[in-house]
Formats: structure tokens, C-alpha cells, sequence
């Protein structure tokens, strides 16, 4: 299963189909640290095979500092009331005109509100499918002065 994915600033699925808004960037210019960045988006096009429809998959994304500390997503049922990972599932069907060997696509968009970076670095969101990673998105932060 192959995997494209970016970073945009917002990301909305619909109907089989990505609508993403200032996409294609990496860096956030901080004037200071912490910062808080009102959102980020990412967008996932998971290309499916033939052999693997009609069964669930499972996928993770995580966002990583660069020692590989989690870093919160968002307020979740945690023991810190902080939420580290997002997960979902997506099964695709095989429809009955489908050619043998020809793949499906499948989209998933996130948005993650206000995430809080505590200093320049350089992070990664993670994305997993069936418990592989598949992508790693880099982000860096950096301090302008």
C-alpha cells in the first residue's frame, strides 16, 4: 500500500476528493516561543490495491518532536486530558467492474486547531497504516528575529 500525503494549512475530503487551502509548506516562523499555530492540515491519499480491498485497515498519525517525543494533537481522554495519537479505519470495497489489478483511492484530511510548539526544532507527523509507518511529514520551527 503507498501513501502520498502534504501539509497544508487546511484540508477537507469530500466525495472521493481533496480540497486543501495553502498547501505545500514545512517551516513555521515563530517571532516567539512558545507558539501556537492556529491550524495545520494534512492530507492523505492512500492507493489501495487490488489484493487489499474488501478487508479493514487501520491508520495512525502522530506528531513526533525530533527525539521522538509525542507531541499532543489536541485535548483527549488521556491521563494528561492531552490526545497523542489520531487512528481510524477505512475498508474499500471491490466494485464488480473493477479490472483485475487496478488500484482504488482512498482520501483522509485532518485538521489539528492550535497546536502549541515550546521551541524551535524540527517535528514530523507520522503516518501508519496496518502498524507500518508509511510517510513521515517534516516540519521545522524556527525563531525569527
Amino acid at each position: 500500500m503507498e501513501l502520498d500525503a502534504f501539509v497544508a494549512d487546511s484540508v477537507v475530503a469530500v466525495e472521493g476528493k481533496l480540497y486543501a487551502q495553502g498547501a505545500g509548506w514545512n517551516v513555521i516562523n515563530a517571532s516567539q516561543l512558545p507558539v501556537r499555530h492556529a491550524r495545520i492540515g494534512l492530507g492523505l491519499l492512500v492507493h489501495v490495491p487490488y489484493t487489499a480491498t474488501n478487508v479493514p485497515h487501520r491508520f495512525e498519525v502522530r506528531l513526533d518532536d525530533s527525539d521522538g517525543g509525542r507531541m499532543p494533537l489536541g485535548d483527549g481522554p488521556t491521563e494528561d486530558g492531552r490526545l497523542y495519537v489520531v487512528s481510524g479505519q477505512f475498508t474499500v470495497g471491490r466494485p464488480p467492474l473493477l479490472p483485475a489489478g487496478d488500484e482504488q483511492l482512498v482520501v483522509i484530511a485532518f485538521n489539528f486547531d492550535g497546536l502549541v510548539f515550546e521551541k524551535a526544532d524540527a517535528y514530523n507527523f507520522v503516518i501508519e497504516i496496518d502498524g507500518e509507518e508509511r510517510k513521515r511529514l517534516p516540519i521545522r520551527v524556527t525563531r525569527s528575529t
